[in-house]
């Protein structure tokens, strides 16, 4: 299997629901259990709330 590595940078919502296989309704479902994530402002997850996202559902 091909190793693939995740950069933690800024993402939009549909850029993360891909990056996890899933659709954009899953990937928002799952948001809601990630504590503190703030919100999502302008186009782009910042780099520490991708992190926080990572951290909650594992590396995608």
């Amino acid at each position: 299997m091909e190793e693939t590595t995740f950069t933690v940078k800024a993402y939009t919502k549909t850029q993360m629901a891909s990056k996890y296989r899933v659709s954009l309704t899953t990937f928002k479902k799952w948001l809601r259990n990630v504590n503190d994530l703030g919100e999502y402002l302008g186009k782009c997850y910042t780099p520490a709330q991708v992190q926080k996202i990572v951290d909650h559902l594992g590396t995608p």
